[in-house]
C-alpha cells in the first residue's frame, strides 16, 4: 500500500470552541464519579449478584420441589431494597454536588496538578459523552501554556511566547494524556522542547479531549493550526508536528482535512515525528473489544462487558489505527519511532508486548505488504516503554538532528 495524497474532508468540528465555563470545580468531579458510580460500579454488582442468585435459586427450586422459592423470594426483596438505598443516596449526593458547582463554589479541578491528571483520565474514558452532555469537564482543544490554555488571539499568544519564532513545533499527547505529560523525568531532562528552541523552534503544547473520535479530533486540530497561523506573532515559515501514540494518528487526520482556508498550513510542514503511534492498531483495544463480546454471554459476566463497552469512541478508534488515510505532504519529511520491552524486536517480550501498548510493526506502519511511509527515517529503542517515548535521551539526538 503506498501512501495517499490528501483528500478534502468537510469541517464539522465544533470541539475547537472554547469552553463555556472555567472547567469543572471539585463539586463537579465529584457529581460526575458519583453518577458513574451509580451506573458502572454499583450496577455491575448488583447486576452480576443477582444473576448469580438467579442462577442459583434456578437450580435449587427444582430440586427442592419449590422448597426454596420463599427464600428466594426474600433474598431479591432485600437485596432490591439495599441496592436501591444505596443507589438513591449516589444519585443524591450526585445531585448535592451539581448544586453546588452551579452556585460557583469549589476549587477548579484544573488547578491542581493531580485534577488536570483526573480530568485527562476521565475524559480519555468518557470524553465523547461529557462532549454530548455539555458537562463541563469536558476538554476543548487547546494550545496550552503553564497549565492553562491559550486563546488563539495575537495578544494571547504574543503574551504567552514573546519570543515567538517563524518556526512553530507542535506536540500532541496521546490517550488519557495531557501537555504535561512531555515533563515526564523532568528531573533528569528538559522536555523535547528546551533544545528545539536554542536551535529557532517554538514549541507548543497541545491538549485535546482523547475520547473524541480520530476523525473529529483532526479536523479539530487541521481547524485549530489555521487560527494559530493567522494570529501567530510573526509569519510561519516552518511547521513541524510531534505525536505521541494516539497524537499521531489524530496529526494524520488533520492532515487529510481540507478547512477550505486560502493558505493551507499543510504546505509549511516540513516535518512530522511519530513516537509510539500505532498505526496499525492497538492490541489492547482489540483485547477490550473481544472481552466485551466475550463478557456479554452470559447473565453473570453480562455487567463487565458492559464496563468495557461504555469506553469512549476514542479508545474504541486505536483498534485498527488509520491505515487508509495517509497524507504524504508537499514538503514534509516523516520520522517514526518506536520502543520495545525486549533488547531486539524479535525478542519474544517485544513481539508478544512491544512497548506495552504498540508492537513494533504497528509503530512503523509496516507489515506484510503494508507500508504506510516509504522512505521514512525510523529509529527504535529498545528496553523502552511506551511513555519511556514522552521524554528519551535518544529522541532528544535525534530530534535535533531531524529537525536541525
Amino acid at each position: 500500500m503506498n501512501a495517499l495524497e490528501p483528500a478534502p474532508t468537510p469541517v464539522t468540528g465544533t470541539v475547537v470552541a472554547p469552553a463555556t465555563t472555567g472547567g469543572a470545580t471539585l463539586h463537579g468531579t465529584g457529581a460526575l464519579a458519583a453518577t458513574y458510580a451509580e451506573d458502572l460500579l454499583l450496577g455491575t454488582v448488583r447486576d452480576t449478584h443477582l444473576a448469580i442468585a438467579s442462577r442459583v435459586w434456578g437450580l435449587a427450586n427444582p430440586l427442592t420441589a419449590g422448597a426454596a422459592k420463599p427464600s428466594q423470594v426474600v433474598h431479591d426483596r432485600i437485596a432490591g431494597t439495599i441496592y436501591a438505598s444505596l443507589g438513591a443516596g449516589l444519585r443524591t449526593g450526585a445531585k448535592v454536588l451539581e448544586k453546588q458547582e452551579r452556585r460557583g463554589r469549589g476549587r477548579r479541578t484544573e488547578d491542581l496538578r493531580f485534577g488536570r491528571h483526573v480530568t485527562s483520565v476521565v475524559n480519555g474514558l468518557i470524553g465523547d459523552r461529557l462532549i454530548q452532555d455539555g458537562n463541563s469537564g469536558a476538554i476543548r482543544m487547546a494550545v496550552r501554556h503553564d497549565g492553562r490554555d491559550v486563546p488563539l488571539t495575537p495578544d494571547a499568544l504574543a503574551a504567552a511566547y514573546p519570543r515567538a519564532t517563524g518556526q512553530v513545533i507542535l506536540f500532541v499527547h496521546g490517550l488519557m494524556e495531557h501537555d504535561e505529560h512531555w515533563d515526564k523525568r523532568a528531573d533528569e531532562l528538559p522536555w523535547y522542547g528546551v533544545p528545539l528552541a536554542a536551535q529557532g523552534w517554538s514549541p507548543l503544547r497541545l491538549r485535546v479531549n482523547s475520547g473524541l473520535s480520530i476523525a473529529e479530533n483532526g479536523v479539530a486540530l487541521a481547524a485549530l493550526l489555521d487560527q494559530l497561523l493567522e494570529a501567530w506573532p510573526v509569519p510561519v515559515e516552518r511547521i513541524a508536528l510531534v505525536g505521541h501514540s494516539m497524537g499521531g494518528l489524530i496529526i494524520r487526520r488533520a492532515c487529510v482535512v481540507d478547512t477550505g482556508h486560502a493558505e493551507p498550513w499543510r504546505e509549511r510542514v516540513t516535518d512530522v515525528v511519530f513516537l509510539g503511534t500505532p498505526h496499525l492498531g492497538a492490541p489492547l483495544e482489540r483485547l477490550a473489544n473481544f472481552g466485551a463480546k466475550a463478557l456479554g454471554v452470559l447473565p453473570e459476566s453480562r455487567s463487565f462487558g458492559r464496563i468495557l463497552e461504555t469506553r469512549s469512541v476514542g479508545i474504541s478508534d486505536l483498534r485498527n489505527g488509520v491505515r487508509d488515510e495517509v497524507a504524504r505532504l508537499p514538503h514534509a519529511s516523516y520520522h517514526l519511532v518506536s520502543a520495545t520491552l525486549g533488547p531486539t524486536v524479535f525478542h519474544p517480550l517485544s513481539v508478544a508486548f512491544g512497548d506495552l501498548l504498540v508492537r513494533h510493526p504497528s509503530a512503523m506502519g509496516r507489515s506484510g505488504r503494508v507500508d504506510l511511509f516509504p522512505g521514512a527515517s525510523t529509529l527504535h529503542l529498545p528496553n523502552t516503554d511506551h511513555f519511556g517515548l514522552l521524554n528519551h535521551p535518544e529522541v532528544h539526538r535525534k530530534l535535533k538532528e531531524w529537525l536541525g
